[in-house]
C-alpha cells in the first residue's frame, strides 16, 4: 500500500489555471473520490498523480518519496480511463494477462491471477471470447480487471462507469469496492456523479473551478457542507438555500424567510454564537428534512409533484423562492396548487454567509 500526498499542487495551461494550490493526503489503502463538475480540475489532478501531466508547482509524494521525476511506467500505478482501451483482436483471457506478461510473470502465476480476476468480475464464461464481440458494459469491466490484475499499489479510475447503463453502474459500484478491499489498494476515483462518490468512497474531495473546497467522509460532507456550492452539489436533490434575515423572538434568534414564513428558533453552536450572525443569511436545509406539519410555521405552494418510486419530490416556490421536499409515499400527498405547511428541525439547519457562501459557525 502507498500513501499519496499532494502539497501545494498546481497546474496552469498558459493563462488558464486548471488546479490551484491543492493540499490533500490520501492514506494507505484509502478509497478517495475526486468529485466535481466537468472542468473542475479532478482529471488534471489524477493525470499528475499518474505522471501523464507535469505540475506547474507543488509536489507529489508516494509515502515519503517525491515522484515528480519518476516516469509513469515506474510509479506502480494502475489507470482505467472513461473510454476503455481494450485490444479487441485479443480474447478476454489475453487482455487480462497482457500486463502480467509484460511484467514477466510466470505462466502458472498468470493463469492463477487471470482466473481469480475473471471469477471476481464474472468474466469466467467469456474468457476465450474475442473482446470485439462484447458489450460496452463487459468491455469496461474487462478494462478494470486488466488494470487491477497486476495489483498496483495505487489504482486510478477516471469516470470508468460514465459510459455504461444505470443498472450496470449499480453492480459495478459494489464490485469496485470489493476489489479495492480485497487488494487493499490506495484508490483514487474521479467522478461527477455524487451517488458514486457517496456510496463507494471512504472520503470525498469536492472540487470546483480548480479548487479543493472540502474533504471529508460522505456523511460529513452531506451533513456539514462548508459552502453553498458543496451544499447544493451533494445530495439528490441538493440542499435548499433560501435568503433570509436574522430576527429575534422570546425564544432566541430565528430567520425571517419572507413569504416562506419564519424558521423555528435556531440551535446555535457555541462557535456560531460567539462569532455572531450577520443581518442577512442563506438558510439551508435538506429536502429530506422537510416535515409536513399542519401547524408548521413555514409554508410554500406546491408547483410540481415528481413521483419516483418509494418517494415523491415536491417542487415548492413562490415570490422568487424555490425549494424541494422529499416525502415518503406512505403519507397523504398534496396536489399542485396546495400550500404545504412544514417545519424543519433546528438542529438540521445550516446557515451560510450570503456574500462569501461560506458556512457560518460550521455545525450551527
Amino acid at each position: 500500500m502507498t500513501q499519496i500526498a499532494l502539497s501545494n499542487l498546481g497546474k496552469k495551461f498558459g493563462s488558464f489555471t486548471a488546479l490551484a494550490q491543492m493540499n490533500l493526503t490520501i492514506g494507505d489503502g484509502e478509497f478517495v473520490a475526486l468529485l466535481g463538475p466537468s472542468g473542475c480540475g479532478k482529471s488534471t489532478t489524477m493525470n499528475m498523480i499518474a505522471g501523464m501531466v507535469d505540475p506547474t508547482e507543488g509536489d507529489i509524494r508516494f509515502d515519503d518519496r517525491s515522484i515528480l521525476d519518476v516516469p509513469m511506467s515506474r510509479r506502480g500505478v494502475g489507470f482505467v480511463f472513461q473510454n476503455y482501451a481494450i485490444f479487441t483482436h485479443m480474447s478476454v483471457r489475453e487482455n487480462l494477462a497482457y500486463g502480467l506478461r509484460a511484467q514477466g510473470v510466470s505462466a502458472s502465476e498468470r493463469n492463477r491471477r487471470v482466473n481469480a480476476m475473471a471469477d471476481l468480475l464474472q468474466l469466467t464464461p467469456m474468457l476465450d471470447r474475442r473482446a470485439a464481440g462484447l458489450s460496452v458494459n463487459i468491455l469496461q469491466r474487462l478494462a478494470i480487471g486488466r488494470s487491477a490484475v497486476v495489483e498496483p499499489a495505487i489504482f486510478l479510475l477516471d469516470e470508468p462507469l460514465s459510459n455504461v447503463d444505470a443498472a450496470f453502474r449499480s453492480v459495478m459500484r459494489s464490485e469496485l469496492k470489493a476489489l479495492q478491499r480485497q487488494f487493499s489498494q490506495t484508490l483514487v476515483y474521479v467522478t461527477h456523479d455524487q451517488l458514486e462518490a457517496m456510496t463507494m468512497a471512504d472520503r470525498i474531495a469536492v472540487m470546483d473551478h480548480g479548487k479543493l473546497l472540502q474533504v471529508g467522509t460522505p456523511l460529513e460532507i452531506y451533513n456539514n457542507p462548508q459552502d453553498v456550492f458543496v451544499a447544493r452539489f451533494i445530495g439528490s436533490p441538493g440542499m435548499n438555500i433560501l435568503e433570509g434575515t436574522i430576527a429575534s423572538s422570546d425564544e432566541g434568534k430565528l430567520v425571517d424567510l419572507a413569504s416562506a414564513g419564519r424558521s423555528a428558533p435556531l440551535a446555535l453552536s457555541d462557535r456560531a454564537a460567539s462569532q455572531g450572525l450577520p443581518e442577512k443569511v442563506l438558510f439551508g436545509f435538506r429536502p429530506e428534512q422537510v416535515n409536513p406539519d399542519p401547524n408548521g410555521i413555514m409554508a410554500l405552494p406546491v408547483n410540481f409533484v415528481e413521483r419516483i418510486g418509494a418517494r415523491t419530490i415536491l417542487h415548492l416556490g413562490g415570490d422568487g423562492i424555490e425549494a424541494k421536499a422529499v416525502l415518503d409515499n406512505q403519507i397523504a400527498m398534496p396536489s399542485i396548487g396546495d400550500i404545504l405547511r412544514f417545519s424543519i428541525d433546528p438542529k438540521m439547519v445550516r446557515l451560510f454567509d450570503p456574500v462569501s457562501g461560506i458556512a457560518i459557525g460550521g455545525d450551527i
